[in-house]
């Protein structure tokens, strides 16, 4: 397990190495630049791979719970939130646009360390067993979801 949870951390400190390089060396015609692929900002886009992290903190819990209960119960909540994919895009576009007006350049970084730090905590908690609990997710409304996912 050990090994596993180090493996996680190396993501995540390389996760805040990143985005602060990038904040660094970003100018502002930068940051407020349209994405490549996507209707965000450069800044906005940032945001939205922190906002990751916030949701991955969020869902821990959800997780555990889920994870307890039968397994048509957690199917059906992954069906009923993948038939909602469209109102679900509308919302991460435009929350994540609002968002990064609070959370722009100067306060991103900062969020994301206390996010990691947070989901760290949890993580040294956790201990074989709870690592493989798993839920069914909607794997409609991101690339990086798959139809299960674990701990």
């Amino acid at each position: 397990m050990e090994s596993k949870q180090e493996e996680i951390l190396a993501g995540y400190r390389r996760a805040r190495t990143d985005l602060d390089a990038w904040l660094t060396n970003a100018t502002t015609a930068d940051l407020h630049r349209k994405s490549n692929g996507t209707k965000w900002t450069n800044e906005e886009l940032l945001f939205h791979m922190v906002f990751g992290y916030m949701i991955v903190r969020a869902l821990l819990p959800l997780v555990h719970l889920i994870s307890m209960l039968p397994a048509p119960v957690g199917r059906g909540f992954a069906a009923i939130l993948n038939a909602g994919t469209r109102p679900f895009d509308v919302i991460n576009y435009w929350g994540s646009r609002s968002a990064a007006l609070y959370y722009n350049h100067r306060r991103m970084s900062r969020k994301l360390e206390t996010t990691i730090n947070a989901i760290t905590r949890r993580l040294e908690r956790e201990n074989i067993r709870s690592l493989g609990r798993s839920m069914p997710f909607p794997d409609r409304w991101d690339p990086f979801f798959a139809p299960t996912m674990t701990i």
